[in-house]
């Protein structure tokens, strides 16, 4: 005998209504403690532990610019085993892709060239005089910085 879809609509009426007015049921102190717990343990993580969404924008952007250049580099491989090894045919693929890179190694060079000629140019006193210097700075700045929390904290 299969129920008539009146019946059925009564039914299922009267189920909601019977489950909507049970009280709600109060979790465990076990469960509730061990939730709290966990909650507190994973807003205690740092940020690299937690999911992507709470990193750092600039630590976002570096991970994605670094996941792009390790994807650039297997599709290199990919293509320079597919070429059976062939330096020529990976260096004319690849030219324009790692021009740029080729342009920044050159600037590199040249900046670190001129910071040496510049470097020599500086006669060795003066070197020893500006790290003197610089040293003697340090120790006056921390020695005014104790002599000032002695004064204002050491007596509280």
């Amino acid at each position: 005998m299969k129920p008539s879809p009146e019946s059925e609509k009564h039914l299922e009426r009267f189920v909601s209504t019977a489950l909507r007015d049970l009280p709600a049921r109060r979790a465990p102190r076990s469960l509730e403690s061990r939730v709290f717990a966990e909650l507190a343990r994973r807003a205690a993580l740092p940020w690299w532990r937690q999911s992507f969404a709470h990193w750092p924008v600039a630590a976002r952007g570096a991970f994605i610019v670094v996941s792009a250049g390790l994807a650039k580099v297997a599709l290199m491989a990919v293509v320079w085993v597919m070429a059976g090894f062939d330096r020529v045919q990976l260096a004319e693929a690849f030219a324009p892709q790692v021009a740029w890179m080729e342009i920044a190694r050159n600037l590199g060079h040249s900046a670190a060239d001129f910071g040496a000629t510049l470097l020599h140019g500086i006669p060795s006193i003066w070197l020893y005089g500006g790290a003197a210097l610089f040293i003697a700075l340090y120790a006056t700045l921390f020695g005014l910085g104790t002599a000032a929390y002695r004064t204002l904290y050491a007596n509280r």
